[in-house]
Order: structure tokens, then sequence, then C-alpha cells
């Protein structure tokens, strides 16, 4: 991912895949769901870092730090492919 648009939207599949609402995991992170909301659709300039790791703490997510342009495990690369 290179963009916080895209970040959004991995957040908001992995949400919708676990059957999460936006309510409950805001409510979870401690955040408001309009928050989340405009995060997910990539319209959150404001969502910081620490928004960020509660949001995928609460989905059972992690940060990993990738260098741009290196290819991932084979088992990345099925997840991401999957993902999309």
């Amino acid at each position: 991912m290179q963009t916080l648009h895209e970040l959004g939207e991995a957040v908001a599949a992995h949400r919708k895949a676990r059957g999460l609402r936006q309510q409950a995991v805001a409510e979870l992170a401690g955040i408001t769901a309009e928050s989340l909301s405009r995060f997910e659709r990539g319209r959150g300039a404001e969502f910081g870092a620490r928004k960020l790791l509660a949001v995928l703490a609460v989905l059972g997510l992690e940060l990993d730090i990738t260098p741009s342009g290196q290819a991932g495990t084979l088992d990345e690369l099925r997840r991401e492919r999957n993902a999309s």
C-alpha cells in the first residue's frame, strides 16, 4: 500500500470480513464511527497514528513496514491478491 486511501480500503475489507460494524470497531478503538468511516473512504486526512494503531489492534492486525518495491513472501502475495 502506498496511499492512505489504499490503507483505509484494506482496513474496511478486513473489518467487513470479520463481520464487524464500524460503530463497534470505533467504540473499541476509542474513536468516533464518523472518523473511522472517513478513514475507510480515504477522506481521513486527520486520522493519526494513534487512531490507526488502535483500529488495527481491534481488528487483530499489525502494521508492517516494507521497503517500496520489494516483493513479499509467497504467502503475503497470496493474501494481498485475495484481499483485492
